[in-house]
């Protein structure tokens, strides 16, 4: 079995959603490299003279990733991309979580820049690399008609809407726990 038997509408607005994701991200990281860059370096992942090259290197891999996964003939390569941002991604939260150091901004670029690093991260871009999965594929085939495309596009939506919101829960939790303990 090649691929997944999903829904090629299913698939489409994964990856749909995905793409605008990654693309997104990659544009918030190149509008204010300075403010990534700093970011990248906080994590303390790599010597000082590579943290420029990263912090500009992963933003790139991310929007071409974001590109190819919104090209059918792409969508297998947009996979792979996505799976190494995700991955590269996933594994500096992890390292410095393991460190205890969680008190820096992610990095990613959503929430205005104010995700500190947690746990839900990890869980987070698990999700996404679901999506990436489920939206490299083909599906089953069967021929899409008018109504599928509009589908495709508020399934679409609908996915973007819930990862921004799940992103501003993130941003928010570690205001909620200082309201909490009456900080």
């Amino acid at each position: 079995m090649d691929a997944l038997l999903i829904d090629p509408v299913l698939a489409r607005a994964c990856g749909s959603a995905l793409a605008v994701i990654l693309l997104l991200g990659a544009w918030q990281k190149l509008r204010d490299m300075a403010v990534f860059e700093a970011a990248v370096e906080l994590y303390r992942l790599l010597p000082d003279r590579m943290v420029p090259l990263f912090a500009r290197a992963l933003p790139m891999l991310e929007a071409a990733a974001g590109a190819a996964l919104l090209l059918e003939s792409t969508r297998g390569i947009g996979l792979v991309l996505a799976l190494v941002v995700l991955g590269i991604s996933t594994g500096g939260v992890l390292i410095n979580l393991l460190r205890g150091h969680t008190d820096i901004d992610c990095g990613c670029g959503g929430a205005d820049g104010n995700t500190r690093l947690s746990w839900a991260l990890p869980v987070r871009n698990a999700v996404l690399m679901l999506l990436a999965v489920a939206g490299a594929q083909a599906g089953l085939a069967r021929p899409l008609v008018w109504v599928d495309f509009i589908t495709v596009a508020g399934g679409t939506l609908a996915l973007l809407g819930i990862y921004a919101a799940g992103n501003q829960l993130l941003a928010n939790h570690p205001r909620l726990m200082q309201l909490r303990n009456g900080s």
